[in-house]
C-alpha cells in the first residue's frame, strides 16, 4: 500500500503546476516517504489549487469534518498544503513542491532530505518549462540604478516592499542547506521576504518573523553590500523576494550552468558596459553571479548571453561604465499580474491544464460546497 499511495501522490503533485516529474532512481519517491505518512498522502490526494473550508474536502476524501479539519490544520503545520483564511474560516488548497513544500521544510532539514533534494534537482528543474513560464523573476537590487528608460512599479524593489502591509523575513532555505551540508558561504541567511497571506503562513508555521518596512529595506541594503540577486515572485502583486547568492541558491546554480542564462531569467533589463571608460579596475567582475563579466586587455568585457540583469555589477563601478539598458520589447517577458496567473501559465507550459480542467475542477467545487451547506 505504501509504494501505491507515494506514486499516487506524486503524479498529483506533478499534475500541479510546479510539477514532479518520476525519475528511475525513484528518489523522488523517498522524499515523499520522510515528509508524508501514508495518512497525509491519501488525504492530499483530495486537495486542488482551489482553496477550500474543511467540510468540503471532508466530504471529498469520505470523512468526517472534524477529522478532516483536524488533519489538515496538522498538515499544513507541517508545510505539506497551503492554509489561508477566507471570513475567518480556515481554507486549504494543494502545494506544488516547488517552489511550495520545499521551502516550507526550512526548519526540518536533515544531510539526508538535503542529499535525496540535490539528487532529484537536476530531473526536478526543467529549464525548457522555466524559460516559457518562470516561477521567478530577477529585479534591480537598487532604485537608483541608472537605466536608460523609466522603471515601472512591479520592477523596483524598494516600492514593492514599501507597498506591503504585512512582512515576515525567514531563513533562506537554500543557504541553510548549503551550510548543514558543509558547503556554506557566509552571506547571511535571515533574508527571505514574504509578503500579506504568504507571512501569515510563515508566521503561524514558525518559519519566520514578522517586521516592519525599514526592517525590510535594511535586508535589501544588505544584499546590495553583500552581492546578493533579488528574485521575487513572478508576478506584479508579488508574494516574496528572495536575496539569492550564486553559491547556494539552486536556481542560480542551474542558471549558471547553463550556456545562455539570460534566456532563462524575466528580466526586462540587460548590463551595458563602455570599455572606453572602463579603468580595468575589476570591481564588478566577483559582484557577477553568472560570470557574465571579465577582463580583456584589462578593460570590461560582457557575454550578454550570460547576464540576468540584477544590477549587481553597477552599484560597485567607480566610473559608471556599466549601466542597466532595457531590453528590445520582444525580449521582454511579460509579468502576470498575480501569482495565481504566474501558476495558469506555468501548468499550460507543461501540458498539464486546459480550460476544460479548470472550469471542471470549479464546478466539482462549487457542487462540494453546496452539499455541505
Amino acid at each position: 500500500m505504501a509504494v501505491d499511495i507515494y506514486q499516487r501522490l506524486a503524479r498529483h503533485l506533478d499534475d500541479l503546476p510546479g510539477g514532479f516529474p518520476p525519475t528511475e532512481s525513484g528518489v523522488e519517491l523517498r522524499i515523499l516517504r520522510r515528509l508524508f505518512t501514508e495518512e497525509d498522502a491519501e488525504l492530499a490526494l483530495h486537495l486542488t489549487l482551489l482553496a477550500e473550508p474543511a467540510r468540503v474536502i471532508a466530504r471529498r476524501a469520505d470523512i468526517e469534518t472534524d477529522e478532516a479539519a483536524s488533519r489538515l490544520k496538522e498538515m499544513a503545520l507541517k508545510g505539506l498544503i497551503y492554509r489561508l483564511y477566507k471570513d475567518d474560516e480556515p481554507h486549504y488548497m494543494a502545494l506544488q513542491y516547488v517552489i511550495g513544500i520545499w521551502e516550507f521544510q526550512v526548519n526540518d532539514l536533515d544531510p539526508e532530505l538535503i542529499r535525496d533534494m540535490n539528487e532529484y534537482l537536476p530531473d526536478l528543474v526543467e529549464l525548457d518549462i522555466w524559460e516559457k513560464a518562470p516561477q521567478l523573476r530577477t529585479i534591480p537590487i537598487r532604485q537608483d540604478i541608472p537605466v536608460t528608460h523609466k522603471i515601472l512599479p512591479h520592477e523596483q524593489a524598494e516600492h514593492l516592499v514599501r507597498s506591503q502591509k504585512k512582512i515576515a523575513v525567514a531563513p533562506c532555505i537554500c543557504r541553510r542547506e548549503a551550510r548543514i551540508a558543509g558547503e556554506g558561504c557566509d552571506h547571511p541567511e535571515e533574508t527571505c521576504l514574504v509578503f500579506g497571506r504568504g507571512a501569515d503562513y510563515y508566521l503561524e508555521n514558525g518559519l519566520g518573523r514578522l517586521i516592519d518596512v525599514d526592517e525590510a529595506l535594511e535586508i535589501l541594503r544588505i544584499a546590495e553590500e553583500t552581492g546578493m540577486v533579488l528574485q521575487p515572485s513572478n508576478s506584479q502583486n508579488i508574494t516574496n523576494i528572495c536575496c539569492c547568492c550564486g553559491c547556494c541558491c539552486q536556481v542560480l546554480k542551474i542558471f549558471k550552468q547553463h550556456p545562455h542564462p539570460s534566456s532563462l531569467v524575466s528580466s526586462p533589463f540587460i548590463a551595458s558596459a563602455d570599455p572606453q571608460t572602463c579603468i580595468g579596475c575589476g570591481e564588478c567582475i566577483p559582484r557577477c553571479q553568472m560570470d557574465a563579466l571579465s577582463l580583456v586587455n584589462e578593460l570590461v568585457s560582457l557575454d550578454s548571453n550570460r547576464c540576468i540583469g540584477c544590477g549587481l555589477c553597477i552599484s560597485t563601478c567607480p566610473t559608471e561604465s556599466l549601466q542597466l539598458v532595457r531590453k528590445p520589447k520582444e525580449e521582454q517577458k511579460r509579468v502576470p499580474s498575480t501569482q495565481l496567473r504566474t501558476y495558469l501559465n506555468l501548468a499550460r507550459a507543461r501540458g498539464r491544464l486546459t480550460p476544460q480542467n479548470v472550469a471542471l475542477m470549479a464546478l466539482r467545487s462549487a457542487k462540494d460546497r453546496l452539499l455541505t451547506k
